[in-house]
């Protein structure tokens, strides 16, 4: 695998745009080159042109380009390709057809039913990835301890590969699968992915179905069980699928490129980069492991060559392209994920936590309602950014142009329609100046004012000379802080989630657009070194020459992690270990070159948080397996990660994986240059700054000597990329041709407490940020899976008003709410706040939404001010809380008393002393009402409530810091810029919706009227001022409090307004009391809106919120209703307890079709995966599907609802709190309704009756529940459409799709 003498080694990196060529040479020399990866007028393959060039120039010898490469010359080629990425962007696979376990066959379509876009109206989710579906009537059961489940047949009982027992409930029918196999032959599909229920223990039935396929003539089978044989139906279903998808696209592109060759490269070693960031052979090559192929060289090249480099200093990988950048953590070991959601499709395979955020050179710049906005929106390659020459729009490229950062004079003439001119200067001027003009306007006209006024500036007074007289170049500058801050924030995110220091780190720098930013984003971030490799312009093909081959193997697991388990624990892994030192040794590896690494996936028993771990520097004793000291290493990650361990809860072991290394990457040579002559400047040229031009020198980087230090500010230029040395920076040029840069604190600017929209932006920012921060530290020291794992909670920031200033992640029930709980607390403790008390408050007066969210309250105190200065507060779903009920939320309560325990002003923490023993008190106190119970899980309770105050004191500190940094008065000046901005945004929504009112009607007013199942009205009369932007939103006429729990505290209610005024203001806007500013609503006393005191509110939080929305895009016509109801069903016993939420049919609106199973407005909770279900629960789910039919009809039709069947194996107590099973969804400008929801039980018995809207109900083994969810409203009539209505297909690359466990933690949180 070593270099061969006399031989040309290749890695060649395959982009999107450009290819990257790294040779080795023959004499040890090393050569890269970059080229177009589409340039069909000149060659057909991007790599093997680069490997013709290399050739050609080098030896002297023509190498043709109409004959095949002669090979005897090559020893090896290594390749990363985007190849599979693009085809799932594009959804240019191979057709394919899915084979699933009967009652599955929409599975992949609900997937964990939760929408992409919280305020999106039109859900927008990506396609499936198989044309058709064919349901194979078999199925396979875990055997259940205590099952008391009555079945006449006999079952087969099988053991799987987890040790796991199942039972064979209904064999396979190979004669029916075969017939229906060749149903899809005839169809022309010839790829097949096949996923059944429980296969990743027990696969007979998948590779039977695997080998009839192949006998009949399909060209690709991937089974579900040999892809990835993980637990989890949906995920790997989704994997399986992508694998059958591009596997095929892959094979095309791997002969078109051989055929490029003598032989098709037989004989020469040819191996492609996977997901992981392990090499495999070209005939391995599949479409699962192949996504992340690219930007997974780029991780392995900062990795091996930065880290050694920076004494062994963690390193963050930052990778700033043109439409995206990628960030990456490295610390001695490459950081993996084992689920990851790129492109819409979620793949559970090994991958490396690559995050990417929609920023880079190409992201466009906005300027919106008084805002500077970055992005998502590309410029892509086609127009590209205003300097292109092909008429496109303003871009961060740009604003780096127009600041003399980027020199046209330094870059190849390829743009413009004939891609033979330079960079456009003047085109990214005017554009600017045009932005320029438009931002003075803004400056000077009634909008700006209304942001001044934020903090008491008159009206008259004028707007300071840096905002009236804002020149071009500031507003560039802007732009480009505003992009800094944006890409700051996962890289907080990511260091941060994992309990690490983000300043602690050095950042290496590689890409095309990385180097203009990579100063002032270190310093922002805290960081003093930056590092960028001499190959930094092509590092994702150097590292594809660094890395080693790798074979993985992983198997699923059932075991404890205890001594009674070690001896089949190391038998298992001493199997994978031999099969992975097999099959390198066949791939020419000998024993000395091969290393393998054992990782057990763990997690506490009861939890969902399973952490993927090595035994590296934790050695095996006599108390562990002889691969070593896992459970050591597991509590100390664990600790590391969450802040916490849980010493008596047994270790469970989900899978085993072995890793095993082939080392065959090339040796990191350093030649070092000589000479010690002066660095010389080619030119030098104005670069503007913060306080304005400076004049800056301009070096080659290939000319500069090492071990001189280059002072900024001053420019870099390569090949490939442009550098950029900051005032108070310096450069020096290492022995080994590496740049590495030293960051220095910036001369601070001094920011005023007048409006600069530029600072308005970046403080958006910052205030996120902080409640983000707050966010991740609850998750890492909470302890109940409710918070830990499904993310149910939200953390803020408030004014000394108690007014919301930021809400992170957004959960849409809680948006509005926890302004109401600070603002009470306010009024009712005044001046009783003192520094070190902490608040807990759930009560409906106080501005609870129901009792299970306990919202903890820290106020900030700053010294020499008297009172409050800020207050930061978390609101957590805690699962029990005490009532009537398991969970405290019963579906038949009529009082406050049976749901819960209740605080309204209780001091949680007294001059920084935790008051266990009363809050424990009060946590038990319900058990004094008839049929109620105190809590029944105090030691979660505790555990999460110091998890929330700990967050609140993060939150107090990060506060603290910001005010140390600009000062209490400018950042409370921004505090209510922000929120008038929000407000600026809603008014704006107003006037255009009055305008096109008054000009349809000649009215101002809207009203509207939706109904509860018993009959109870919600009316609404908005009354919209056009002059002013702002509404009155009158409730009266609602009917009054009820006698159950579906009455909504008035909390409830302004979160749903907050969140329809969202909806349709349709931008990203800062969700804040400003969003209220211009709306007085008006709820009358005592009704279902506004109860009393002592009401019971469960339903009203999760059932009468859904309706409120109804009601309110009823009034101003923006869509049919979706299902309106979250569709509550539990069931426990004295062993057990389990909730969750269920999808339906999405409204349709004026242009779009609603969205089938899929949750809708103010819930938008993901569901438990059918496999993890039925291995943790007493039942069996016989069906989750699409309900047809059941969307209303029109001109674009409304979504369907779902079926859900579970069939119960022991007995349980089941609850049902839903609504819309009497008064459907309704259809819009003559759409139909569509379908009300049923809920069912089919009795063991095979009686069958209807269970109505509400219910609680004991179950035997046998009975199954059966559940019908409602349809959305249809839009438009019917014959208004000349085809039946099919939603609009968008390219997935025309909105960026972020990815990385950044973003899968920001949408697992609003997944909630």
């Amino acid at each position: 695998m070593a270099h061969i003498q006399g031989k040309f080694d290749f890695a060649i990196d395959r982009g999107g745009t450009f290819t990257d060529v790294f040779a080795r040479l023959p004499d040890g020399r090393e050569r890269v080159l970059k080229l177009l990866s589409r340039d069909p007028q000149n060659y057909k393959d991007a790599p093997t042109e680069g490997i013709r060039r290399v050739l050609e120039e080098e030896t002297g010898c023509a190498f043709p380009r109409d004959r095949p490469l002669d090979t005897s010359r090559i020893g090896w080629i290594r390749m990363g390709t985007t190849v599979a990425t693009n085809a799932l962007l594009e959804r240019e696979g191979e057709r394919t057809a899915l084979l699933v376990t009967k009652g599955f066959k929409d599975l992949l379509h609900i997937g964990t039913q939760a929408r992409p876009k919280l305020f999106d109206l039109e859900v927008s989710v990506p396609d499936v990835l198989y044309e058709e579906v064919i349901e194979v009537d078999e199925r396979v059961v875990l055997k259940q301890d205590g099952c008391q489940l009555p079945r006449k047949d006999s079952q087969r009982v099988v053991t799987g590969s987890t040790g796991d027992s199942l039972e064979v409930w209904r064999d396979l029918d190979l004669e029916r699968v075969e017939k229906d196999l060749r149903g899809v032959l005839s169809h022309g599909i010839t790829s097949l992915a096949v996923l059944l229920l429980h296969s990743y223990t027990w696969s007979d039935h998948e590779k039977a179905v695997g080998a009839l396929a192949r006998q009949l003539g399909f060209t690709q089978v991937s089974l579900s069980s040999e892809v990835m044989p993980m637990v989890r139906a949906v995920p790997r279903g989704y994997t399986v699928c992508a694998d059958a998808y591009l596997t095929p696209k892959i094979r095309e592109y791997l002969k078109g490129f051989t055929s490029g060759f003598k032989g098709a490269l037989k004989g020469v070693d040819v191996l492609f980069m996977q997901s992981d960031g392990g090499l495999t052979p070209m005939q391995q090559f599949c479409g699962s492991r192949a996504v992340l192929s690219g930007p997974a060289g780029g991780v392995v090249g900062y990795a091996v060559t930065s880290y050694i480099q920076m004494e062994k200093r963690p390193v963050i990988g930052f990778d700033m392209g043109g439409t995206s950048t990628d960030v990456s953590r490295y610390a001695g070991q490459f950081e993996h994920v084992f689920e990851a959601t790129t492109a819409g499709v979620t793949l559970q395979a090994p991958q490396l936590d690559i995050n990417t955020v929609a920023a880079g050179g190409g992201s466009r710049l906005f300027f919106r309602s008084g805002m500077f906005v970055v992005g998502p929106e590309s410029a892509g390659a086609h127009p590209g950014p205003a300097c292109y020459r092909k008429g496109g729009p303003l871009t961060v490229t740009d604003a780096n142009l127009a600041l003399g950062r980027l020199l046209p004079s330094f870059f190849p003439k390829i743009f413009g329609p004939g891609e033979n001119e330079p960079l456009s200067l003047e085109q990214t001027m005017t554009q600017f100046r045009h932005l320029t003009q438009e931002i003075k306007h803004f400056l000077s006209s009634n909008k700006s004012q209304t942001i001044a006024k934020a903090t008491n500036q008159s009206k008259s007074s004028t707007l300071p000379k840096s905002q009236s007289e804002m020149t071009l170049e500031d507003v560039a500058m802007g732009f480009i802080r505003v992009a800094n801050e944006a890409m700051c924030r996962p890289i907080r995110a990511l260091t941060q989630a994992k309990g690490h220091d983000t300043s602690q780190h050095v950042l290496a720098c590689f890409g095309g657009a990385g180097g203009q930013h990579a100063c002032a984003i270190a310093r922002s971030l805290g960081m003093k070194t930056v590092f960028l490799h001499k190959y930094s312009g092509v590092l994702s093909a150097y590292g594809l020459a660094l890395a080693d081959v790798v074979e993985e193997v992983q198997e699923p697991c059932s075991l404890q992690y205890e001594h009674n388990s070690f001896g089949e624990l190391d038998r298992r892994v001493e199997l994978l270990s031999q099969r992975c030192h097999d099959t390198l040794c066949a791939r020419g590896f000998n024993s000395s070159q091969i290393s393998t690494e054992v990782f057990l996936h763990l997690r506490y028993e009861g939890t969902d948080c399973a952490l993927m771990v090595t035994a590296a520097g934790y050695p095996r004793n006599e108390q562990t397996s002889q691969a070593g000291d896992f459970r050591s290493a597991f509590t100390q990650r664990y600790l590391k990660e969450f802040g916490f361990t849980i010493p008596d809860r047994p270790i469970m072991v989900d899978d085993i994986r072995v890793r095993g290394c082939g080392k065959s990457g090339i040796e990191v040579m350093y030649k070092p240059k000589k000479g010690r002559v002066q660095a010389k400047p080619v030119t030098m040229t104005k670069c503007y700054f913060e306080d304005g031009y400076h004049d800056t020198a301009v070096y080659l980087w290939e000319e500069l000597p090492c071990d001189h230090t280059i002072p900024g500010p001053a420019i870099i230029i390569d090949k490939n990329s442009t550098i950029l040395v900051e005032p108070c920076c310096e450069a020096c040029l290492t022995e080994g041709g590496d740049i590495c840069m030293t960051v220095g604190t910036d001369p601070h600017c001094a920011v005023g407490t007048e409006l600069n929209t530029v600072q308005l932006s970046i403080f958006s920012h910052r205030f996120m940020s902080i409640a983000e921060q707050m966010g991740r530290v609850l998750q890492r020291t909470s302890i109940s899976t409710n918070i830990k794992e499904r993310l149910d909670f939200s953390c803020a920031v408030f004014g000394p008003d108690g007014g919301l200033v930021s809400n992170a992640p957004h959960i849409p029930v809680h948006l509005g709410a926890m302004q109401e709980t600070v603002q009470y607390q306010i009024v009712s403790l005044g001046g009783g706040l003192k520094e070190g008390d902490v608040i807990l408050s759930n009560h409906p007066c106080a501005g609870g939404s129901h009792l299970p969210d306990l919202t903890v309250i820290t106020p900030v105190f700053r010294k020499g001010v008297s009172g409050p200065v800020f207050f930061v507060a978390s609101r957590g779903h805690h699962a029990d809380i005490g009532g009537i009920t398991p969970g405290s939320m019963p579906p038949h309560s009529t009082s406050l008393q049976q749901e819960g325990a209740v605080f309204i002003s209780f001091k949680l923490v007294t001059g920084g002393v935790f008051q266990e023993e009363a809050v424990t008190e009060a946590l038990m106190a319900p058990a004094q009402y008839p049929e109620s119970s105190g809590t029944r899980n105090l030691h979660d309770n505790l555990s999460d409530l110091r998890a929330q105050v700990a967050a609140n004191r993060r939150g107090s500190q990060l506060v603290g810091e910001l005010i140390d940094c600009y000062g209490l008065a400018v950042v409370q000046a921004y505090m209510g810029y922000i929120q008038s901005n929000a407000e600026l945004a809603v008014r704006d929504m107003l006037r255009a919706f009055a305008r096109r009112r008054r000009q349809q009607t000649g009215s101002l007013e809207v009203e509207s009227e939706d109904f509860m199942d018993d009959g109870t009205p919600i009316r609404l009369r908005v009354n919209i001022n056009e002059d002013e932007g702002t509404a009155v939103f009158d409730f009266t006429g609602t009917g009054t409090e009820v006698w159950g729990n579906c009455n909504a505290p008035r909390a409830i209610t302004l979160s749903a307004l907050i969140y329809c005024l969202r909806c349709m203001v349709g931008q990203d806007i800062p969700l804040n009391q400003g969003c209220l500013a211009p709306i007085q609503v008006i709820i009358p006393p005592g009704s279902i809106l506004q109860p009393s005191e002592n009401a019971a509110v469960v339903g009203g939080n999760v059932l009468t919120s859904q309706r409120v929305v109804d009601v309110i895009f009823k009034a101003f016509e923006v869509c049919a209703a979706s299902q309106g109801c979250m569709n509550n069903v539990s069931f426990g016993s004295e062993k057990v307890g389990y909730y969750e939420t269920v999808a339906g049919g999405a409204g349709a609106g004026p242009s779009w079709n609603g969205r089938s199973g899929v949750h809708s407005h103010m819930t938008n909770t993901r569901i438990t995966d059918p496999e993890i279900l039925e291995k943790r629960y007493p039942v069996i789910l016989e069906q989750f599907s699409l309900r047809p039919d059941s969307g209303g009809a029109g001109k674009y039709r409304g979504g369907d609802g779902v079926i859900r069947k579970l069939l119960f194996r022991d007995n349980v107590v089941l609850s049902v709190l839903s609504e819309r099973r009497s008064i459907r969804p309704y259809g819009l400008e003559g759409g139909e309704g569509g379908a009300a929801g049923l809920n069912m039980l089919h009795r063991a018995d095979g009686r069958v009756l209807s269970l109505g809207a509400k219910t609680s109900v004991s179950l035997r083994p046998g009975d199954m529940f059966c559940l019908y969810t409602p349809g959305g409203g249809g839009y438009g009539k019917e014959e208004e459409a000349n085809r039946k209505p099919q939603t609009k297909r968008r390219r997935l690359n025309e909105t960026f799709p972020e990815r990385g466990s950044v973003f899968e933690y920001r949408m697992a949180q609003e997944g909630v």
